[in-house]
């Protein structure tokens, strides 16, 4: 089901819900199943530049070293991703897949010699699209929500940096940075805002009916009133 907004050109779809929701459903299960059956899924992350270590590109993103570590993904994911498939559903699988190979990849080039795991690469680069992405389109909806996600997750920039012990900075870094360059490099037609008769250039105020009911100090006044000649005119089919 889609409801359209006829003003502003996006759709919304029950995929804006749902996908956020199945993504981060599976995490959780990966998590439960941990538990529920003694496994640990570690040695499933980015282990950098060793060919086991590759598998962690996709495997990493669902992987989590404890409840906490899973809550605080959990939530930003379901935003960003909620995010994206709302207003650039035509590029929100292509982005989403291309941020996950880049934020494994640029860990996998760059990481220190441990596994990384967590899907905190992947939030870093829809967070990073998201908001250079709406910067950059001019469009008014875009930009307010490029500013709701810098005044959400802005703090995220410290985690670019090697500043707490044993944070995955590297695949944070990684993230931002592919979240930066898609920005750049994807094209998505970014619906025009539909403008009303008075935001034209053809408008002049001085014809508008509505206006004409006040003076020039805004003050109402009343309507003049038709002659008969008028109302006999406008009685002739």
């Amino acid at each position: 089901m889609r409801v359209n907004d006829q003003r502003t050109g996006f759709q919304f779809s029950t995929g804006v819900v749902l996908y956020p929701v199945l993504f981060v459903l599976f995490m959780w299960l990966v998590f439960w199943f941990e538990l529920r059956f003694g496994y640990n899924f570690t040695d499933f992350g980015v282990l950098p530049r060793t060919l086991s270590g590759l598998r962690g590109v996709i495997f990493s993103p669902f992987i989590h070293s404890g409840l906490s570590h899973l809550w605080h993904n959990s939530v930003p994911t379901l935003v960003l991703m909620g995010g994206l498939f709302y207003f650039y559903r035509p590029v929100a699988w292509r982005v989403l897949l291309i941020l996950i190979l880049i934020s494994g990849l640029g860990t996998w080039l760059i990481g220190r010699q441990a596994y990384h795991i967590g899907a905190s690469g992947v939030i870093y680069g829809l967070a990073s699209f998201l908001f250079f992405k709406g910067i950059w389109s001019k469009h008014y909806r875009l930009t307010a929500f490029s500013l709701i996600v810098v005044f959400l997750y802005g703090s995220l920039i410290w985690g670019t940096m090697p500043i707490q012990e044993g944070m995955s900075w590297e695949g944070h870094l990684s993230g931002f940075l592919g979240g930066l360059l898609l920005a750049f490099v994807i094209k998505n037609k970014i619906p025009k805002p539909v403008k009303y008769h008075w935001e034209t250039e053809a408008y002049n105020p001085e014809n508008d009916p509505f206006l004409r009911q006040f003076d020039e100090h805004g003050n109402f006044i009343d309507p003049p009133e038709e002659s008969d000649e008028d109302s006999e005119d406008d009685s002739i089919v």
